[in-house]
């Protein structure tokens, strides 16, 4: 074996990978939420994908916990023909925001067609939007009617004026930060935001749209924005050459013998 091959053997054994994306157990979910007969989430038995079934009002499912500093990633996909409306994640969440008039939480929605009601349009497209108050059928959800509890603050770079297809299966990725939030569908960068934001949970998002299954679902911690000043790192280079000066010792010691 060739030095330089070594020198890449050695560095895979000793330096692995520090972390790894883990499955998500839907099972420990903390649940869903919306009204009464308005929803109705189906966790797969794998615990690792959810359907909602129901054509209603707002309905979130979510984890329960603090989720800033981790991303999230996983399937979604509309399986049915039928409608054409909302699908998405909120970020931020806490229990009963959809009914707190002191909510304070990020919104991400993907409608597939234009479509008036409450006497305004909603746009079809992807979307970013900070939810302040109640979130019902009403306009602020429908159309992010400027004046609502729901302001509109970015949309989608590709997708923002371009609706889901049905039966379509669409990769996400989302980047959750007390400053940062970002968004992938397919691998292209959709949406990034920079703000203050609350903490609170990662969640799945339906409104009036049945037959949408969140799946293949994955979360990893992101490395630490601002770590400890007093621990000094070590060059990511000084693994690799100690790693390399070890084995030309080694080499030079063989053919001395």
């Amino acid at each position: 074996m060739k030095l330089h091959q070594l020198l890449v053997t050695s560095a895979a054994v000793i330096f692995p990978a520090i972390a790894n994306a883990a499955a998500v157990d839907l099972s420990s979910w903390a649940g869903a939420e919306g009204d009464a007969g308005q929803f109705n989430w189906v966790i797969a038995g794998d615990n690792n994908s959810v359907l909602q079934t129901v054509n209603g009002n707002p309905t979130v499912f979510h984890n329960g916990v603090n989720s800033q500093g981790n991303a999230l990633s996983g399937t979604i996909e509309v399986q049915t023909t039928g409608d054409d409306d909302f699908i998405g994640f909120v970020l931020g969440y806490k229990a009963g925001d959809l009914k707190s008039a002191t909510a304070d939480y990020l919104l991400i929605d993907w409608k597939q067609l234009n479509q008036g009601s409450f006497g305004c349009n909603a746009d079809v497209g992807l979307s970013i939007s900070r939810v302040s108050g109640t979130l019902g059928n009403d306009s602020g959800a429908w159309c992010h009617e400027v004046g609502s509890n729901v302001t509109e603050l970015q949309r989608g770079t590709t997708l923002g004026s371009t609706g889901w297809q049905d039966n379509t299966i669409y990769n996400f990725e989302i980047v959750f930060t007390a400053a940062l939030v970002e968004v992938k569908v397919n691998g292209v960068k959709e949406l990034s935001v920079a703000g203050s934001f609350a903490d609170g949970s990662f969640g799945f998002y339906n409104y009036s749209q049945s037959t949408v299954r969140y799946g293949a679902l994955q979360e990893d911690v992101l490395p630490d924005p601002d770590p400890d000043p007093n621990v000094v790192p070590l060059p990511a280079s000084l693994p690799m050459l100690a790693a390399g000066l070890g084995l030309v010792g080694l080499v030079a010691r063989r053919r001395r013998a």
